[in-house]
């Protein structure tokens, strides 16, 4: 089996169509050497066309079944599974820009020598001022570069080291989020250089507006925020930022004067970090 330069481990359950976009996406590289390992955690054949179609489009597709659904896990799979020098986590309904791939080559290939770059999700508004890399005295008191796992691409060797996502946070966990930035702060933690690369772009469609949150979306939220307050508690935050985290979600529409779909969007942000922060401990095993 040739080896590929990136791997792309594409964890997937319910889409199709939102495939097709990635799909095409990665087709319009200009850099092409690279695979994708779908790791499928449908019970059905719903992606065969689709993947089907991907290779017609001159995409190397490794497609890997996992029955039971955890993001964080399948993503590990993949991992595991991968051929790159270099791994990659779009989600299922992303696309990249068509020098993605070129950029994050080239910068991995510098004498700097990154263990890990961070791109830019376009919909998220500007790139920060000044940014060039990712600290752990800023990443630990979340005042860093934002990180998702669709902007993360990290050198093959640092799982080796580290170990991969941790499989009790994230979709479909108790603790619906945050796998990404722990991976990531693991990293630093090691010592691991971490740049920033701004002029490489991905895309991924944002949340809704939070006026237009219902009640069932405020229990996501509350759900996703527990993934923060684990990451208080692992990661042994200072207790000032632990405070900070609790109180800002409230606060901020307080201040602003915002007493409904926001400010119950806050509290419920803050249950859900609280819900973590005490949780974990109990969960962890």
């Amino acid at each position: 089996m040739r080896k590929a330069a990136f791997s792309l481990v594409l964890a997937t359950i319910g889409r199709t169509k939102e495939l097709d976009r990635l799909f095409n996406s990665l087709a319009a590289q200009t850099f092409h050497n690279f695979e994708v390992i779908v790791v499928d955690q449908n019970p059905d054949d719903r992606l065969a066309p689709h993947l089907e179609r991907a290779s017609s489009l001159g995409l190397v597709i490794r497609h890997i079944r996992q029955s039971t659904p955890n993001l964080a896990a399948a993503r590990n799979t993949g991992i595991a599974a991968a051929t790159g020098e270099w791994i990659g986590f779009p989600d299922d309904d992303c696309w990249y820009d068509a020098t993605v791939l070129e950029r994050l080559y080239i910068r991995f290939t510098t004498a700097e020598a990154p263990t890990g770059v961070i791109v830019h999700w376009a919909e998220q508004g500007p790139p920060p001022i000044a940014a060039p890399r990712l600290s752990w005295e800023k990443s630990s008191k979340f005042r860093d570069v934002p990180v998702a796992s669709i902007t993360l691409f990290f050198k093959r060797k640092i799982f080796d080291k580290i170990g991969g996502f941790d499989s009790r946070l994230g979709v479909g966990q108790w603790f619906g989020a945050a796998e990404e930035t722990d991976l990531v702060l693991r990293a630093l933690h090691t010592g691991a250089l971490v740049a920033y690369e701004p002029s490489a772009q991905v895309h991924h469609p944002v949340a809704a507006n939070m006026s237009s949150l219902t009640p069932q979306a405020r229990l996501v939220a509350r759900n996703r925020a527990r993934g923060t307050g684990a990451l208080y508690a692992k990661h042994r935050l200072p207790a000032w930022v632990i405070a900070r985290g609790l109180v800002a979600p409230v606060l901020r529409p307080i201040l602003k004067g915002s007493i409904g779909a926001e400010l119950a969007h806050g509290y419920a942000v803050t249950r859900g970090r609280l819900d973590g922060l005490l949780g974990w401990n109990r969960h962890q095993h």
